[in-house]
């Protein structure tokens, strides 16, 4: 089933001409791995319909040989009516590079909720505009954007039929909107005429689908266990340092499974 749904994906991503000659940007081949996410959160009750969150999260990959990244979450959210709820938040994250060096990245976020309940079943689509914040002195500016803004888009439902336990199910899309662009010409076996024009380019990088389930312990804790597969397709560009030298340019692909495990206190 996850190759079919990986061939699906494959086939209606779009084929991409570059510079001025008809060339197709090269995707290479599929990469996979399994990972694991675990996270505790608080969440307090501030006034009607207002929360405060802080929420701690680290991640393992390399079939949960590496340690690769944690992060630290504080967010608020405020339900508007039934049917609407709105937020935002900031995010620090830590990231291991393949040099071995930790790369800080900062991130800001506005949320959008609307959401609908038919008896036990609650559906609910959320639309989240990211903007995440690298130090620009630590990476190429001609590869990646120091300042990339993103729209992820989720569609949730969940079960509530049952006393203690909800389980739930989603689908998420996430868009890039201003990943590096350029011009170039190619010969057959290298890049000339190079030219990088800007932030410009935005295209679908990932789709995300979770199962999973909320156990209530109590009114105040709960353990959320939930099964996460991401499928990527992230630019790869590799220019020189100075951004007059194009080396290469491909298009990466990863499916990444992750297991998680969340603990949340609520007060």
């Amino acid at each position: 089933m996850k190759k079919i749904w990986i061939l699906c994906l494959s086939a209606v991503l779009p084929l991409l001409a570059w510079g001025q000659e008809s060339y197709t940007i090269p995707v290479n081949e599929l990469t996979t791995d399994l990972g694991g996410r675990f996270s505790v959160t608080a969440d307090k009750k501030l006034a009607k319909g207002l929360h405060l969150a802080v929420d701690a999260e680290i991640r393992m990959s390399d079939q949960f040989a590496t340690f690769g990244r944690w992060q630290a979450d504080a967010s608020i959210t405020y339900k508007v009516n039934p049917y609407l709820k709105v937020g935002g938040g900031y995010l620090f994250i830590d990231k291991l590079k393949s040099s071995g060096a930790w790369s800080p990245r900062h991130r800001v976020y506005a949320d959008v909720r609307g959401g609908f309940r038919v008896g036990d079943w609650n559906f609910s689509l959320k639309e989240r505009l990211q903007l995440t914040h690298r130090n620009p002195d630590d990476m190429n500016i001609y590869q990646n954007n120091p300042n990339a803004l993103t729209l992820k888009s989720r569609l949730k439902v969940e079960y509530k039929g049952f006393l203690s336990v909800s389980p739930y199910a989603y689908i998420e899309a996430r868009t890039v909107f201003n990943d590096p662009a350029c011009t170039a010409s190619w010969n057959g076996t290298s890049f000339s005429n190079y030219s990088f024009t800007g932030y410009t380019d935005a295209y679908f990088n990932r789709l995300r689908g979770v199962v999973g389930l909320e156990w209530k312990l109590s009114k105040q804790h709960a353990i959320d266990f939930s099964l996460l597969s991401d499928y990527c397709y992230d630019k790869n560009i590799d220019t020189n340092a100075e951004g007059t030298k194009l080396k290469s340019l491909s298009y990466d692909r990863s499916f990444m499974t992750n297991i998680c495990i969340g603990y949340k206190f609520s007060f």
